[in-house]
C-alpha cells in the first residue's frame, strides 16, 4: 500500500506540473490540453516507456544461449526474489550501469551495460542485479518510468512556453501569465519536476540495496559493485537522457557542485557504509583498504580504463 501512495502522490505532483506550465501557455484553454496531456501521458508511458527507453539506449534482448552465465545469474536471483523470470537486456555502452524498467513484475527487464560485465567479478554482477530485481519486486519501475516520461513532457513545455514568451506569443486575455509569466514558469517547471524525481528516488534506492543484499546472499557484492561504479561514473559518464537518469543503479551523467544537490541518488559513500554496516566517514577508500585487496581492485580498474580509450 505505501509504494501504491508513493506513485499516486508523484503521478498528482507532476501532472499538476504538467497543468500548471498549460495553464500559463494558454491560459485556461492550454490548461484544458494540458490535462488530456497529462492523461494521455499516463496511459501512454504505463504501456510502452519500457520500450521507449530500451530504444533509447539501443539495448538488445539476450537469451541463455546468447549470454549463459548473465541469463542464469538473473534467473537464479527472481527465483531467490520470488518474481517471475525477466527480460535479460544488454546496453552498448562501455560505461558500467544497469537499470530494470517495465509495468509490473510479469513484464520486467533487466539491463545492463557491456562495461558493467567486463569490469564487474561475479560477485559484484550478482549484487547489481540483485539490487534491479528488487526495483521490480517494489513496483519501483512503474515510478521511474512514468516519472522520467512526465518529466521529459514538463520539460517539451516548458520549452514551448519559453519560445513563445521569447516571440511574443503570451496570451493574457485567455489568462495566461503574460511574458514574464511563461517565462518564470519555463525555469521553475523542470527545476520542480526534477526536486520530485529526487525525493522519490533516494528513499527507493536505499529500500532496493538492502532488500537487494539479501536476494544475493550477501551485501559486499553489491558494495563492492558501487565503489566501482561510482568511480567509473565520474571518469566516463554515460551517454544517458538526463530524464531517465534515476533509472539507474548509479547517476549515469557526471556534475559537481550544485548539481549535487539535485541528484536522483543518493550518496554513494553512505549506501556503501550502509551496505557495510558502518558509518559513512569509516567507508574503506583506496588510501586504507588491505594491500592485496586495494591493489587488485587498482589493477582492474586501470585494464578496464585502458580499453575504453
Amino acid at each position: 500500500m505505501g509504494n501504491q501512495i508513493k506513485t499516486t502522490l508523484l503521478l498528482t505532483v507532476l501532472t499538476l506540473l504538467i497543468i500548471a506550465v498549460g495553464g500559463a501557455f494558454g491560459g485556461k484553454t492550454g490548461m484544458i490540453i494540458a490535462f488530456l496531456l497529462a492523461g494521455g501521458m499516463n496511459l501512454f508511458s504505463y504501456w510502452f516507456s519500457d520500450r521507449m527507453v530500451l530504444k533509447m539506449y539501443k539495448a538488445r534482448e539476450v537469451n541463455r544461449s546468447q549470454a549463459q552465465d548473465l541469463y542464469g545469474m538473473v534467473e537464479d536471483l527472481a527465483k531467490n526474489a520470488q518474481i517471475p523470470m525477466p527480460k535479460v537486456y544488454i546496453i552498448p555502452q562501455q560505461t558500467p550501469n544497469a537499470f530494470a524498467t517495465g509495468r509490473n513484475p510479469q513484464h520486467a527487464v533487466v539491463a545492463v551495460t557491456e562495461g558493467l560485465l567486463e569490469l564487474m567479478d561475479r560477485e559484484e554482477i550478482k549484487g547489481v542485479l540483485a539490487h534491479e530485481l528488487s526495483h521490480i519486486k517494489d513496483r519501483d519501475i512503474l515510478i521511474s518510468t512514468i516519472a522520467a516520461t512526465l518529466a521529459g513532457a514538463i520539460m517539451v513545455l516548458a520549452g514551448m512556453a519559453r519560445w513563445t514568451a521569447i516571440f511574443g506569443g503570451a496570451d493574457d486575455d485567455e489568462g495566461g501569465l503574460g511574458m514574464i509569466g511563461l517565462i518564470v514558469m519555463s525555469i521553475i517547471a523542470p527545476i520542480a519536476a526534477v526536486i520530485v524525481q529526487m525525493a522519490i528516488s533516494r528513499s527507493r534506492e536505499y529500500l532496493a540495496d538492502s532488500e537487494g543484499a539479501k536476494v544475493a546472499g550477501s551485501s559486499e557484492g553489491l558494495a563492492g559493485a558501487l565503489e566501482k561504479l561510482g568511480a567509473y561514473s565520474q571518469k566516463a559518464p554515460m551517454k544517458a537522457n538526463p530524464a531517465t537518469a534515476h533509472m539507474f543503479i548509479v547517476n549515469p551523467l557526471s556534475g559537481g557542485g550544485l548539481m549535487k544537490l539535485f541528484s536522483t541518488h543518493p550518496p554513494l559513500e553512505e549506501r556503501i557504509a550502509r551496505l557495510r554496516g558502518r558509518k559513512p566517514s569509516t567507508v574503506e577508500t583506496k588510501g586504507n583498504e588491505p594491500g592485496e585487496s586495494r591493489n587488485r581492485k587498482r589493477a582492474e580498474a586501470e585494464a578496464f580504463w585502458d580499453r575504453l580509450k
